[in-house]
């Protein structure tokens, strides 16, 4: 851009829906601080030094389950949702609380945990007792062996404190489109452990609701993370929230574009999907309530990317040629980000525009 127009003002909006980087994107938009922390990772073996983000003076925490308990943290060979739990995700909140927060926003992207939030609700006081009444280690594959829960000191403080979730999946718990058949096999689910996750969290459902008089399972976003949607539903009385929306709202993204001329965006590959609630498209979508055109940039432009016009997008373009290996695209994706941007602004440029 600067190449092009020296005297430009670029004002950079760090942007994410709930997923990686949503921590950063709002420390960075907001000015905010990393808190580090140790937690229990997915694997109850597992002990792991994280962070999450401290925003709006202290008031607001932000978390990304993953950084605790996500796919990334597992080889292949190690991911088996019938073992891994978000107990490490309930310790973040924990800390988070230890700050006297006021919010916490919680992102559930790339999970690799099939638990309901079980876990989660453990490291925040819950106790889950076999048929004998004795305490038991919650992970996905053990939630049938939960006979009676015991509420009475889940952290008291929960009830203080506003819990957003940042998701864009509209999974609800179980069944067919639930977070066990859709999500599980890339957790690394057979077909067998898919039906009996999905069994566990059916019957981790029904006791949950038993005890608290309430039902969430079917709620659009309960899947999320394995389920985390529900838990942080049912015990933390969380609210779900789209997440570039929440991501938009918090970096008062529209307020930014509005003193725009030109709004550009872009992700890994663009295509159809976009239009699912990607973070380029909640950009665009904004950009076209104010009138700006929007050029995005990919590192790929897949299939069907016509209806993408129609919804806020003026321009896709794609940085790499058509036959560019991934090895190379993503080696020198700095530098043909930078080309495609100078020579899309130097066409503005001729255009007089």
């Amino acid at each position: 851009m600067l190449q092009v127009f020296p005297d430009a003002n670029c004002i950079t909006v760090p942007m994410a829906d709930g997923g990686e980087g949503t921590v950063d994107a709002l420390i960075s938009s907001l000015k905010g601080k990393r808190v580090t922390c140790q937690v229990t990772g997915p694997l109850a073996s597992q002990s792991i030094e994280t962070y999450f983000g401290l925003v709006d003076a202290g008031q607001t925490a932000v978390i990304e389950m993953a950084k605790a308990n996500g796919i990334h943290l597992l080889a292949s060979s190690q991911r088996n949702p019938m073992l891994t739990s978000t107990y490490g995700t309930g310790e973040m909140i924990r800390n988070a609380l230890d700050l006297d927060v006021k919010k916490i926003i919680i992102g559930l992207g790339g999970s690799v945990t099939n638990d309901g939030g079980a876990g989660m609700a453990q490291a925040l006081g819950v106790s889950f007792l076999n048929p004998a009444g004795e305490p038991i280690q919650v992970c996905g594959g053990n939630l049938d062996q939960i006979d009676q829960i015991d509420f009475s000191q889940l952290d008291a403080r929960l009830k203080n404190t506003e819990i957003l979730i940042a998701s864009d999946v509209n999974n609800p718990l179980c069944g067919p489109n639930g977070a066990s058949a859709i999500f599980g096999p890339q957790k690394g689910a057979t077909s067998q452990m898919v039906q009996q996750l999905d069994r566990n969290l059916s019957h981790f459902a029904d006791l949950v609701e038993a005890g608290l008089g309430i039902s969430k399972r079917n709620i659009p976003g309960a899947g999320a993370a394995g389920g985390l949607g529900f838990g942080l539903m049912a015990f933390a009385g969380a609210k779900l929230q789209s997440g570039v929306a929440l991501i938009m709202e918090q970096n008062r993204l529209a307020e930014k574009i509005a003193d725009a001329d030109y709004v550009f965006t872009g992700e890994g590959k663009i295509d159809h999907q976009t239009a699912l609630g990607k973070t380029p498209f909640g950009v665009a979508q904004v950009a076209k309530q104010l009138n700006k055109p929007v050029i995005a940039f990919a590192g790929l432009v897949g299939e069907r990317i016509e209806s993408l016009y129609q919804v806020g997008f003026s321009q896709i373009v794609g940085i790499n040629l058509p036959d560019y290996l991934l090895e190379n695209a993503l080696k020198n994706a700095e530098f043909n980000l930078e080309k495609a941007v100078a020579q899309t602004v130097q066409n503005i440029q001729e255009q007089g525009v």
